[in-house]
């Protein structure tokens, strides 16, 4: 993004044509197409900025506006770069607001005025500070790494309440429209940059040329925290998959020394040598749970090769987040998977999870970005199941791996998990769902350790989530994508459109049928604007969070996770009918899926409800919108 001295960009931002050069810049950088919403914050937020930091006698600092992280984990409103007086380079990172009041719920999260749930800005910008002090290579200049918040539009009292929420006091000033008003002098102390010199074009340079690496001691304290947790304990064929990866690495990496030479090329040279690992399996088999204890174990036994996780799934991206959100720095330890050829080219060893979502591109063949890990990686280890491909634009096989990774001299290992550590350890449960999906049906038979029900309609559904939310387990319903999807709401709203609506009959005689409606996943998190309650979590954290049991899942938001009792709506874009299942893609409304022929959209299908049908680790129960498919499944769930 736009990077000058602050007294050139002062200029620019006069300039209405400057606010266009940056979207193009944006989207260059691989931030995707810019929100109007986003535009308009920069339009009303960096002229203040820019005319408080000139008449604070500032104007020969160097600023980045939108910094973007390794990985493209967050990006900075803005970082003023300045030449300390020790010698040391200092940083200030700037968060912009354009807030005038909002509400304090704890102090990590603020209610917006238009109703949105955000973390505390001056949190913020203590874990943007944090990514500065733990990142730094040892080879770099010394950091002073300051940070400052900008409500632009508030009052004094405005700020001021705004801080004291912050709870202890975390060194990150925020300051109002008021104090930008202040003498210069002032003005500068108040921005964190009272005492900094303008920077040498040496020492810019210096700063741009900065290769941002995790230190090992930040790699080590997030790799105990994935070994020793408890959701990622390791069993069966998962410890002789963990310990057959371990000798890979230590034969391909090097330890904890940074002097020690890898037996493979370096990384980013693709050069040859290294290991393509790809680890197989189906639902449940502990794909994911491994692939976190490898990564725990990479961190800590070879933390010179920078070791990064890559997953196409936002969900799982924002689960695993969500995990180590003690640690500030963390997030660029788990780059977004729109950076995946960029990640290739630095880490040494990666870890890609539920790799069969990577996108394709136009052409046929590997991924052109999977193809770029392979060339480059020396030690990647690709988790993948070649059944939950749900999107023709996306999928990846074993096969086309194996072939990459022979074209670019990599030797390939396969591994394969067959146990079943999802449905209560029911391999019979997750052999009657291909058998349903893929073969032939087949009656279910009971197994003691898991139980499988068939609801009449998705009242009885939704009353048996309820009930086991209540108990206080995990309980989720999920659907086919068969109803639109509202992700915009009125502000203030309390409530979420009622998207989805499935007619019941009566089951009193005489009475009309019953309508049931209710909402997807929320687009983004509801709280109650009164008392802070939450009424519902982000989508993405909808499968854990407090109270995502009154929300519909989807494919997107399920995919990758689990939970005790499942309930699955199998809705009309699949059907049985004369003794094989048919496709109605009319009925979608993915629209990646809803031009497709019927055979075409089939497999899709089969495969994404063969992901919803296996999320429950207990129980599962299952409604079909269709009279035929819940026939079907009476006799096969009910054969007495």
């Amino acid at each position: 993004m736009a990077a000058d001295r602050v007294g050139h960009l002062a200029a620019s931002v006069q300039d209405p044509a400057f606010f266009g050069r940056c979207a193009a810049q944006y989207r260059a950088a691989g931030f995707g197409t810019l929100d109007p919403a986003e535009e308009r914050s920069w339009r009303n937020s960096w002229p203040p900025l820019f005319t408080a930091l000139v008449r604070a006698g500032l104007k020969d600092l160097q600023v980045y506006l939108e910094y973007g992280t390794p990985g493209g984990g967050r990006r900075l409103d803005a970082l003023l770069v300045g030449a300390g007086p020790g010698g040391a380079l200092g940083l200030v990172v700037v968060e912009l607001k354009q807030w005038h009041t909002c509400r304090i719920l704890d102090t990590d999260r603020v209610l917006r005025s238009d109703g949105l749930v955000t973390a505390h800005p001056v949190h913020q910008v203590a874990a943007y500070r944090s990514f500065f002090q733990h990142w730094r290579p040892q080879s770099a200049p010394e950091l002073e790494v300051r940070g400052v918040v900008v409500l632009h539009n508030a009052t004094a009292a405005q700020g001021a309440a705004l801080l004291a929420g912050a709870g202890a006091d975390a060194g990150v000033p925020v300051l109002s429209g008021e104090e930008l008003s202040r003498p210069g002098e002032v003005l500068a102390r108040l921005l964190s940059c009272g005492d900094l010199a303008a920077p040498s074009a040496s020492q810019v340079e210096e700063f741009e040329n900065i290769r941002w690496q995790p230190s090992s001691r930040l790699l080590d304290h997030v790799g105990a925290d994935l070994d020793g947790n408890s959701a990622f304990a390791l069993v069966g064929d998962q410890q002789d998959a963990f310990v057959r990866v371990r000798q890979a690495a230590a034969r391909h990496l090097p330890g904890r020394d940074p002097a020690t030479a890898p037996v493979t090329a370096p990384a980013g040279s693709g050069g040859g040598g290294g290991a393509i690992i790809t680890v197989s399996g189906g639902p449940g088999s502990g794909k994911t749970a491994l692939a976190v204890r490898l990564l725990g174990r990479l961190m800590r036994a070879h933390p010179a090769t920078r070791p990064r996780f890559i997953t196409p799934s936002g969900t799982l991206r924002a689960h695993l987040l969500d995990a180590l959100r003690g640690h500030g720095a963390a997030r660029e330890l788990f780059p977004s998977a729109g950076s995946l050829r960029s990640t290739a080219r630095q880490t040494g060893a990666l870890v890609i999870d539920e790799a069969q979502r990577i996108k394709r591109g136009d052409g046929a063949g590997l991924p052109p970005d999977l193809a770029a890990v392979i060339q480059h990686v020396p030690l990647a280890v690709i988790f993948l199941d070649e059944r939950q491909i749900i999107r023709p634009d996306e999928g990846t096989t074993v096969d086309e791996i194996r072939a990459a990774a022979r074209r670019f001299g990599r030797a390939h290992h396969h591994l394969e998990l067959t146990g079943s550590f999802r449905c209560s350890g029911s391999a019979a449960y997750t052999a009657w769902v291909d058998n349903l999906l893929y073969g032939t049906p087949q009656p279910w038979t009971g197994h003691t350790s898991y139980q499988l029900g068939l609801a009449n309609d998705p009242f009885q559904l939704q009353e048996w989530i309820d009930q086991a939310t209540t108990a206080g387990h995990t309980a989720r319903t999920t659907a086919g994508f068969c109803w639109q999807w509202t992700r915009t709401r009125p502000t203030g709203a309390t409530t979420l459109p009622l998207d989805i609506s499935i007619d019941a009959p009566s089951t009193t005689p005489g009475d009309p049928p019953r309508t049931w409606k209710a909402a997807w996943n929320a687009a983004s998190a509801l709280t109650d604007p009164d008392d802070g309650r939450p009424i519902a979590p982000h989508s993405q954290l909808w499968a854990s969070h407090t109270r995502g049991h009154q929300q519909i899942g989807c494919i997107y938001t399920a995919q990758g996770l689990e939970y005790h009792h499942a309930g699955v709506i199998i809705g009309p874009d699949l059907t049985w009918k004369n003794g094989h299942w048919h496709a109605h893609p009319e009925e979608s409304h993915d629209p990646a899926l809803r031009h497709l022929t019927p055979d075409q959209y089939l497999p899709y299908a089969l495969n994404t409800y063969r992901v919803l049908l296996t999320r429950g680790t207990h129980t599962t129960h299952i409604h079909a919108t269709d009279p035929d498919t819940h026939h079907l499944l009476h006799t096969l769930i009910h054969p007495h």
